[in-house]
């Protein structure tokens, strides 16, 4: 049982992360995909992935084991209380994973080897071998674009419904209803907020206050940081609605209104213009639909001066939303984003 104490000070430091860090996502997929079984809802999208994954990327599968500990510092946003959700996000956390100090490294390669003589690639690593720290950002970022990029607008769109409904929560009921309704495996009474794990282990918040950060790609139970020197949080699996069949949105694209949209637009216009069904940056759309910042300007432009899509400036960035006829367009074509049922995930 992992069981965080709360003071009167924690209760009002409670915050939501705004949406899904990629480092985190990458590391529990990762996990999913060493798994191989007993996760059938996400058998398509792990069979995909095995089938294009590069071999450099394989090196990542080798911290995250498919149970138990990974390496603390494979998700440094989150470890230094700042969840990384903006434009580029993974991008950063990844230097941030490259800028490990050496202690650090070896401190949780040691754990993760719990006894055991690591990999050599993996002993270079904690020792902080200039090459060795170059081959995980390879391996990280082959990792990523295979495995999370031309997925990231759906696992975006599916944690926004989520966590509107925990923000909902909170506004009906305050931070303590909020916590008793993330998720089954999580006890509420006051001042302890239990979660059933395997491990046990007493947090105590001490005036840090918690971040909850919604999750994808974890499952089973919520979890956290093994490190108790580290800014708590608690991650939690969202509640999934559909079967996610394993597709990108470029896949989508071609599938009822989204092949009209298409047709009419071209694919990657067409992709746009639905990821502005919310409000995005250029960052963020670039990010979002992998693309590079000055195709997704190029794009929004060409949709702007078509009427479809009010651009405005905001501090250093430019807005993009859709116009009333923009919104027309896109209603009128459609195109549902699937996500994974909960009714076939494992159980906590």
């Amino acid at each position: 049982m992992l069981r965080f104490h709360f003071t009167a000070d924690d209760l009002a430091r409670v915050r939501i992360a705004p949406g899904p860090d990629p480092m985190w996502e990458t590391l529990l997929s990762a996990h999913l995909v060493n798994q191989r079984s007993g996760s059938m809802i996400f058998d398509p999208w792990r069979a995909r992935v095995l089938t294009g994954l590069p071999p450099a990327a394989r090196m990542l599968l080798r911290l995250a084991p498919p149970r138990g500990y990974s390496p603390d510092f494979l998700t440094p946003g989150t470890g230094t209380g700042t969840p990384l959700t903006g434009p580029d996000t993974f991008e950063v956390g990844l230097d941030s994973v490259l800028s490990t100090s050496k202690a650090r490294l070896r401190h949780d390669i040691s754990r993760l080897a719990h006894g055991r003589t690591p990999h050599l690639w993996m002993r270079d690593l904690a020792d902080g071998s200039a090459s060795a720290v170059r081959g995980l950002g390879v391996a990280m970022r082959a990792y990523h674009q295979q495995a999370i990029g031309p997925y990231w607008s759906g696992i975006l769109a599916a944690v926004d419904v989520d966590r509107a409904a925990r923000t909902r929560a909170w506004v009906e009921g305050g931070t303590e209803h909020a916590l008793r309704s993330l998720h089954p495996a999580i006890r509420w009474q006051h001042p302890v907020l239990s979660v059933a794990t395997a491990a046990e282990r007493d947090v105590h918040l001490a005036g840090r206050g918690l971040l909850i950060v919604p999750s994808y790609f974890c499952h089973r139970a919520p979890i956290s940081l093994a490190d108790p020197e580290l800014p708590p949080l608690l991650l939690y699996p969202i509640t999934h609605e559909q079967v996610w069949t394993g597709q990108r949105p470029e896949d989508r694209a071609d599938e009822d209104g989204g092949r009209r949209l298409t047709a009419l637009l071209g694919r990657t216009r067409a992709a746009v213009l639905r990821e502005l069904g919310t409000e995005a940056t250029t960052s963020e759309l670039a990010q979002r639909l992998a693309i590079s910042p000055a195709s997704a300007s190029e794009h929004a432009t060409v949709l702007r001066n078509a009427g479809l899509v009010a651009s405005g400036r905001e501090r250093n960035t430019v807005l993009h939303a859709l116009t009333p006829l923009g919104r027309t367009l896109l209603d009128g074509n459609e195109c549902r984003v699937p996500t994974v049922s909960a009714t076939a995930a494992d159980p906590a």
